[in-house]
């Protein structure tokens, strides 16, 4: 199918009906964020004409068998009983951000430039301790590779690429505009590409500087490519904050990871998390996936249709190396919370969190739930040690002359690291500019508002949560609703053995005071 042509004025055409008989190609379909925006397009724009997605071979299977485990992955649900036909339109390309061209076939990569005229960046690698190399290649190489794919296609209508909002981590206040690189792009790529492993690792803390980890530091890198290399394209940039559950679509609460936020919710849940490093006061910047997803669409069809003619829209335009460009039409878009007028505080969403994981216990619950923020580090080490570390041997322990694996000091161990590489995190906090969005939500037609919500300031963090809760359960636990009856008699069991366990440190406390 020949691409539409491109469009003059799209002022009056919905969302829908810019995709309608368009081609849209999606780096990173298989990750969180990726696999919630091809569902989306799918089920809202079921006139779309096809959905192409970047897969690389991996665990021993190819393209074409991870295309078919894409297909059966439960975020399609909706779609398989609703539109079930549409999934055909999912077309899997062999490649890998991580090669030369993408790893694409000269026929794939042809296809791609001749039927293309959308394409999502996702992209990337979200490990906070990843090695230098690994990032640079994937997070800022690969960038710049798909700008150059870009540049090739003949009816590009919009590039929207994803970052991330700390990937101006050192800065207190976020303004939607691409700030001077950390380093030099380009001598970063130069190095990483010549540089031995072993030099290369001594050198990431003075290459990074003040940014807490090289996944912020490649993010900040890619934003200046794109802002250096796609000048005359129609491009944005996303920066979500912290992607979590999401709020409706395509269930309320799903998410399919226990990275960040959601593992620390379901280890609270169950009761083995009992301390976390964190200043309370602060506000954490937490945003739904499925608003990130409507942020992308509208982003994408907003980029297309209502071209700026001139700076004057209520938002910096992007700058390269610092110095604004006037020539340039690349936009950014700062996708938080806080931006958008409803931020919530650690001590609330704590207090939430461990409301609702009492409410709706799981059968994989090990200790009646219950948790500190604390910011002092002597204090949260004896913690960490008494209350995670030394349980978790216990257990290992009875799992062993069980006959069971041991597992439970690997799963503290994960979950120590975790914290300690999220702690930045939890000790800052970030004044985002949110006047992108808001400038994208009123010129959203009134049927887009509500099929692509992206206005986050009426959202309910206490049924939010709740959902978020069960959803780890379901999605992540796989604990059916069917279990929690069951679940809250264990709780109260663990509830009474905790109070008995209080009682008698106490008393053994008080003993060894005495006989002092």
């Amino acid at each position: 199918m020949d691409p539409p042509e491109s469009i003059a004025d799209g002022s009056s055409q919905t969302i829908p009906e810019f995709f309608k008989g368009r081609s849209v190609f999606v780096t990173g379909a298989t990750g969180f964020v990726g696999k919630a925006l091809v569902e989306k397009l799918l089920h809202s724009c079921p006139e779309i004409a096809n959905v192409y997605v970047l897969i690389r071979p991996k665990r021993g299977l190819d393209t074409a068998a991870r295309h078919a485990e894409f297909l059966k992955n439960p975020v399609f649900e909706r779609v398989r009983s609703e539109c079930p036909e549409v999934l055909s339109k999912i077309v899997s390309i062999a490649g890998d951000i991580g090669e030369a061209g993408l790893g694409l076939s000269q026929s794939d990569r042809k296809r791609l430039c001749s039927q293309v005229s959308v394409i999502f960046h996702s992209a990337a690698t979200v490990r906070f301790n990843e090695g230098l190399r690994t990032a640079v290649t994937l997070n800022t190489l690969g960038t710049q590779r798909l700008v150059q794919l870009c540049k090739e296609v003949e009816n590009l209508q919009a590039l929207v690429h994803v970052s991330t909002a700390y990937s101006n981590a050192t800065r207190r206040y976020v303004g939607e505009e691409v700030y001077p690189p950390p380093a030099d792009p380009h001598k970063i790529l130069q190095c990483a590409q010549g540089i031995k492993d072993e030099l290369l690792n001594s050198l990431t803390s003075r290459f990074i500087g003040g940014h807490p980890n090289t996944y912020t530091f490649t993010k900040a890198l890619a934003e200046s490519i794109v802002a250096e290399e796609a000048q005359g394209l129609p491009a944005a940039i996303v920066r979500p904050s912290i992607v979590t559950a999401a709020l409706k679509e395509p269930f309320p609460g799903w998410v399919d990871n226990v990275y960040g936020i959601s593992g620390i919710m379901m280890e609270i849940g169950r009761g083995t998390i009992r301390s976390i490093i964190c200043d309370d006061r602060l506000i954490v910047d937490l945003i739904p996936v499925d608003v990130v997803v409507n942020t992308l669409i509208t982003v994408a069809w907003y980029t297309a249709t209502q071209r700026p003619k001139n700076n004057n829209e209520g938002f910096e335009m992007a700058s390269t190396n610092g110095v604004n460009n006037p020539a340039s039409t690349l936009r950014v878009y700062n996708c938080t919370t806080s931006g958008g007028g409803n931020p919530i505080q650690w001590d609330h969403y704590g207090r939430l969190t461990l409301k609702h994981v009492l409410q709706f216990p799981t059968r994989y619950v090990q200790w009646y739930p219950g948790f500190t923020f604390r910011t002092n580090r002597v204090i949260h080490f004896i913690c960490e040690y008494l209350l995670h570390l030394l349980p978790a041997y216990l257990v290992d322990i009875v799992l062993r002359m069980q006959g069971a694996k041991p597992i439970m000091v690997k799963v503290c161990r994960k979950f120590q690291m975790a914290g300690k590489t999220g702690e930045f995190f939890s000790l800052h906090e970030w004044d985002f500019e949110g006047k992108g969005m808001q400038t994208v939500h009123r010129s959203l037609p009134t049927v887009d508002s509500k099929t692509f919500p992206i206005d986050i300031s009426g959202l309910d963090w206490d049924n939010y949560v709740s959902a978020y809760v069960l959803g780890i359960r379901k999605f992540v636990l796989k604990d059916p609703p069917e279990t929690i009856p069951k679940s809250r008699k264990k709780l109260n069991r663990l509830y009474w053995l905790h109070r008995v366990t209080q009682f008698l440190t106490v008393l053994l406390i008080l003993r060894a005071i005495i006989f002092r």
